[in-house]
C-alpha cells in the first residue's frame, strides 16, 4: 500500500481522497446510527442514498498485544495553539515508538479554525473571535465552551494504513455515540458531516451536530472530531460552517436532550472501544506553557 503525503490528509481534499465531489469541509464529517461492523445507507426522505462511506468496515483495532490507548480529559478551556503543540508533538512520540496512542477530550475558548480548504469569504464576521490557521483539512470551523473536542492520535500502522477507513471509523464512533442518545444522523453522498434531519424546520431541513477533522504525518493522526453538546450556536453565524450555507447547526441539548459534558464523555468511551479497541485513563496532558 502506498504511503500517503507528508501531511495526510492535511492538504488533500475528501473528494481527492474518495474520487468524487464534496460539498462542505473536505475532512469534516458528521453522524449517528449504530457502531455495527458495516454501516448500513443511509434514507433520506424514504429513498436509498447511496454512499461510499457507508460501504467501509468500521472495526479499526490494532493488531494484537497492542497496548492500549490512552485517554484523557482535560477540564476547563484549553488554549488552540496550546493543543497544537501537545498534538504534534505526541504525534511524533507516537511515530518514533516513543508514546502510546492517545484520545484527548476538551473543550476550547470561543474560536474560529480555517483549514487548508477554506475560502476567506466564510469568514463572516473576522473580529468576532481570533481565527487559527490549522493544518487539517476541512474548511471554516467553531470551537468553543460546551462542545466535546476530541483529539485521535493513533499510529494507523497498527491497523489498516487506510485513511478512508479511518474517517469511517471516526464518523461510526459519532454515529453510536449519538444513537446513545436515540439520536439519528446521517450521511450525506453530497456533502461531509453528519447530519441530524429537522422536520420542526421543513420538510427537507436538518443540521450539523458533528464533524471530523483530522492530518496525518507519518502514518500517525492528529486533530479529530467535535461534537456539539451544549455550544452557544450563535456563535457559528460569524463562519459559513464548513463552507454549506443551506443547512444549519444543532447540539444535544438543541435537539431536546439535556445531558452534560460528562455523560457524553462516558458514552464516546464506550463506543471507541467498541471500534478502535481497548482505553486506559490517564491523567490530563501537560501543555506547553508559551502557547496560548
Amino acid at each position: 500500500m502506498p504511503w500517503p503525503p507528508v501531511e495526510g490528509i492535511g492538504g488533500k481534499p475528501l473528494e481527492r481522497l474518495y474520487k468524487r465531489k464534496f460539498h462542505g469541509s473536505a475532512g469534516s464529517i458528521w453522524a449517528p446510527t449504530r457502531a455495527s461492523a458495516v454501516l448500513r445507507p443511509a434514507k433520506y426522505l424514504g429513498e436509498s442514498v447511496s454512499n461510499l462511506r457507508d460501504s467501509l468496515a468500521v472495526q479499526f483495532h490494532a493488531e494484537p498485544n497492542s497496548e492500549p490507548i490512552e485517554w484523557a480529559i482535560t477540564d476547563g478551556l484549553v488554549g488552540y495553539e496550546q493543543a497544537v503543540a501537545f498534538m504534534e508533538a505526541r504525534a511524533e512520540a507516537i511515530a518514533s515508538g516513543q508514546a502510546r496512542e492517545m484520545v484527548w477530550l476538551l473543550e476550547h475558548p470561543p474560536l474560529y479554525t480555517a483549514g487548508t480548504s477554506s475560502d476567506p469569504a466564510d469568514l463572516v464576521e473576522p473580529d468576532r473571535f481570533p481565527v487559527h490557521q490549522t493544518g487539517r483539512g476541512g474548511q471554516y470551523t467553531y470551537h468553543g465552551p460546551g462542545q466535546r473536542v476530541a483529539y485521535v492520535m493513533l499510529d494507523l500502522k497498527r491497523r489498516t494504513p487506510d485513511l478512508r477507513r479511518y474517517v469511517a471509523a471516526l464518523e461510526a464512533w459519532i454515529i453510536g455515540t449519538l444513537d446513545a442518545f436515540n439520536v439519528r444522523g446521517e450521511r450525506r453522498e453530497d456533502r461531509v458531516g453528519v447530519w441530524v434531519r429537522r422536520p420542526d424546520k421543513g420538510e427537507a431541513a436538518e443540521d450539523k451536530i458533528a464533524a471530523i477533522g483530522i492530518r496525518v504525518r507519518r502514518w500517525v493522526t492528529f486533530h479529530g472530531i467535535s461534537l456539539n453538546v451544549e455550544p452557544d450556536l450563535s456563535h457559528f453565524s460569524g463562519i459559513v460552517p464548513c463552507g454549506v450555507t443551506e443547512h444549519g447547526v444543532t447540539s444535544l441539548v438543541d435537539l431536546g436532550i439535556p445531558v452534560t459534558l460528562p455523560e457524553v464523555d462516558a458514552v464516546m468511551r464506550r463506543a471507541f472501544v467498541e471500534i478502535f479497541g481497548p482505553t486506559v485513563r490517564v491523567e490530563t496532558p501537560l501543555l506547553p506553557s508559551h502557547a496560548a
